[in-house]
């Protein structure tokens, strides 16, 4: 049964939810060993990647020393993951 009451907080849009991904036990690795690991889930991202926490910073950092205004546009050369959470 899932427990809809977790979900009180409503996001004003995507950049409120970025890094703000559920933290689970890996129960079955940790059976026998008097440990607990916990596994961030960081496909719960906007893009599904974990580049999302690093390019909002980037940009917020940027955003914050005037480097970089609205009316800018933003270049990201890559083929991965970092180019996904630019987008």
């Amino acid at each position: 049964m899932l427990n809809w009451d977790r979900n009180k907080i409503i996001a004003n849009d995507l950049s409120e939810t970025v890094g703000y991904t559920p933290l689970v036990r890996l129960n079955r690795i940790t059976k026998d060993l008097d440990v607990e690991i916990l596994g961030k889930l960081d496909y719960f991202n906007p893009s599904g990647s974990l580049k999302d926490r690093i390019l909002f910073k980037m940009v917020e950092e940027a955003e914050k020393r005037g480097e970089l205004k609205p009316v800018m546009s933003l270049i990201e050369g890559t083929t991965g993951n970092t180019g996904i959470s630019t987008a």
